[in-house]
C-alpha cells in the first residue's frame, strides 16, 4: 500500500481558515483507513503547538535550511492516530493568529520565505534526508503554499511522485520576480512555462507545471478552471495538461457532522427523530436574540465576507428576502466594507436578523442543525463543504450553479422531488434576481410541510463521506507512481 506525504499549510483542529484545514484533516484519514501509511507535514504555528500538547509532542529531527535551524516535531491529530509533522521555526512561523496575514488583514511580507521553508522540509522529507529513515511513495501537496515541492523535486532522481491538489485557483501566492533571487530558485525557471506569470513569480503555477498529477476538489470546478472565465490566467495550461487533471469531490467528516451525535447541539436527531430539529431552532434563535418563531423560515450563511461568497448578491437581496417573511442569521468575517453593510443591514431587521463576525465552531454546527435553509450565493466554488454540511442536517441548500455547487445539489421542481432525487434550490445567473427568485421558491415549499420533510429527508440520506473520494485519490496514487516508474526507466 501506498506511503504518502501529505503536505500543508493547515489541517483541523491544528490550525484551521478555512475548507483546506476540514480537507487536510479528513481526506488522510480517510487514506490512513483505507490502507494507506500516512504521514502529514505542516507548519507549527504557536496555536498549533498548543493544540497538539494533549497528543503529546516529541522532537525527530532537526536540520539547517536556508539558514535557518528547523526541528520536525512529532505528534497526532487530535482525537486520531493519523501521525502529524510539524516544522519547528520560530523565526518565520512563530506568529500567534491567522496564518498567512497580520491582524489587519495585511498578508506577512516574509510569506514566501516562510512557504519556501515549508517546501524545502517536504522536499527533505521526501527524498529521506533528514533522518527519519521513512520516504513516501507519492507525495500530495495542497494549494500555492506548497507549489514548490514539485519544482524542486523534479530535477531529482529516485524521487517520489508528485501530487498537486488545487482547492481554490484565485489564490497564486504571486510575488515580485526579487523573490525569485531571494529563495534562490534558479533563472531558468523565470519562464512563462515554469513559475513566471505575467510579471509575477506564481508558486501555484509551479504545482500545476511541474507536478505529475493534478486534482481539484469537485468534478465541475475541473471543468471550469479550463476556460477563461473561471481559469484565473492559468486555463491555457489546465487545458494543456487536462490528460493528468482530475476533479474529486470533497468529502465531510461524517463523524465531526453528524447530527445524531454532535456535541456541539442542544438536541441531536436523525432522519427518525427529525422533528427534533426544531429544539435546535428554538434554541439558536434564543441564542443569536431572534425572535423565537417555529413557523417563521430561518436562513443561514457561514463563510467568508468576501466577493467569491456572493456577498454583493446577498445583499442586494436581502431587502426582497426579508419582505418575504424570513430570519437570517449570519456567521463570518472578511472585507470591512461587507461586514459594515451586514452590520447596518442586521440594524434594520432587529429580531430578524443576526450577524456574528469572526469564526466559532460551535456556533457553526448549531446554524447547520437550527437554520431551515442554508444559503451559499458563491459567485464560483471549488467544491464547498457547508453545503454537503446542510445535507447531512436536513437544512436545505439554495446554491448558485457552479463548481462543486452545481456536482452536490440537485435543483428541486415537481419531478425531481417526486422522483427522490430533489436536494436543494439552484439559481443562475449570479444575479439578485434569481438569487431572489430561488429563495421565494423555497418559502413557498416550505409552507407545505409533507412536501417539504420529503426533500430534508433525501438530501439526508446522501452518502458525502471521504471513502469514496479516498478510492478516487489511491487510484490516482497508482497512476502516478506507475507514470513516474516509467519515466525513471526512460531516463526522463
Amino acid at each position: 500500500m501506498f506511503k504518502v506525504l501529505f503536505v500543508t499549510s493547515e489541517a483541523a483542529p491544528l490550525m484551521k481558515t478555512g475548507g483546506l484545514g476540514d480537507v487536510s484533516a479528513s481526506l488522510p484519514r480517510a487514506l490512513q483507513s483505507l490502507g494507506c501509511k500516512m504521514r502529514l507535514l505542516m507548519p507549527a504555528y504557536p496555536e498549533t503547538l498548543e493544540r497538539a500538547k494533549a497528543g503529546g509532542i516529541t522532537p525527530v529531527a532537526e536540520t539547517t535550511v536556508r539558514g535557518q535551524v528547523v526541528r520536525i516535531l512529532q505528534t497526532r491529530l487530535p482525537g486520531t492516530r493519523l501521525a502529524v509533522w510539524l516544522v519547528e521555526c520560530p523565526a518565520l512561523f512563530g506568529r500567534a493568529g491567522n496564518p498567512y496575514h497580520d491582524d489587519q488583514g495585511n498578508d506577512w511580507p516574509d510569506n514566501a520565505e516562510r512557504f519556501d521553508l515549508l517546501c524545502r522540509v517536504a522536499c527533505e522529507v521526501a527524498l529521506d534526508r533528514i533522518g527519519l529513515n521513512w520516504q513516501p511513495d507519492v507525495v500530495h501537496c495542497n494549494d500555492w503554499q506548497t507549489g514548490l515541492v514539485p519544482v524542486l523535486l523534479a530535477d531529482e532522481p529516485k524521487r517520489p511522485a508528485t501530487l498537486f491538489t488545487v482547492h481554490n485557483l484565485a489564490y497564486h501566492g504571486r510575488f515580485p520576480y526579487e523573490t525569485l533571487i531571494k529563495l534562490g530558485l534558479p533563472e531558468r525557471l523565470w519562464d512563462y512555462r515554469a513559475l513566471e506569470f505575467h510579471g509575477y513569480l506564481s508558486l501555484l503555477k509551479g504545482g500545476l507545471v511541474f507536478a505529475d498529477r493534478l486534482t481539484t476538489v469537485s468534478p465541475h470546478y475541473a471543468e471550469e478552471i479550463q476556460g477563461p472565465d473561471q481559469g484565473q490566467g492559468l486555463d491555457g495550461l489546465l487545458r494543456l495538461r487536462r490528460n493528468d487533471l482530475d476533479g474529486i469531490l470533497n468529502g465531510i467528516d461524517d463523524q465531526l457532522w453528524d447530527p445524531a451525535h454532535d456535541h456541539h447541539l442542544p438536541a441531536t436527531y436523525n432522519l427518525r427523530t427529525l422533528p427534533r430539529k426544531a429544539v435546535n431552532k428554538a434554541q439558536l434563535q434564543q441564542e443569536m436574540g431572534l425572535e423565537e418563531s417555529a413557523e417563521r423560515p430561518l436562513i443561514g450563511f457561514i463563510g467568508r465576507l468576501v466577493e467569491q461568497k456572493g456577498i454583493d448578491l446577498m445583499l442586494e437581496s436581502l431587502d426582497a428576502i426579508m419582505g418575504m417573511g424570513a430570519q437570517f442569521v449570519m456567521l463570518g468575517s472578511g472585507q470591512p466594507e461587507y461586514e459594515k453593510a451586514l452590520k447596518a443591514a442586521a440594524g434594520r431587521y432587529p429580531g430578524r436578523m443576526a450577524l456574528r463576525l469572526g469564526y466559532d465552531e460551535t456556533l457553526a454546527h448549531r446554524i447547520e442543525a437550527g437554520a431551515d435553509m442554508f444559503l451559499m450565493p458563491s459567485r464560483f466554488e471549488p467544491c464547498g463543504l457547508n453545503q454537503l454540511y446542510s445535507l447531512r442536517y436536513g437544512t436545505v441548500p439554495i446554491v448558485h450553479d457552479v463548481g462543486g455547487l452545481h456536482d452536490t445539489v440537485v435543483n428541486t421542481d415537481p419531478i425531481s422531488l417526486e422522483s427522490g432525487a430533489a436536494t436543494g434550490f439552484i439559481f443562475s445567473p449570479a444575479t439578485p434576481a434569481a438569487l431572489t427568485e430561488a429563495v421565494s421558491r423555497a418559502l413557498d415549499l416550505y409552507r407545505a410541510p409533507a412536501d417539504w420533510q420529503r426533500l430534508q429527508a433525501i438530501g439526508m440520506t446522501r452518502d458525502f463521506s471521504w471513502q469514496r473520494s479516498g478510492r478516487a485519490y489511491m487510484a490516482l496514487y497508482a497512476d502516478a507512481c506507475k507514470a513516474r516508474t516509467q519515466a525513471e526507466t526512460n531516463g526522463t
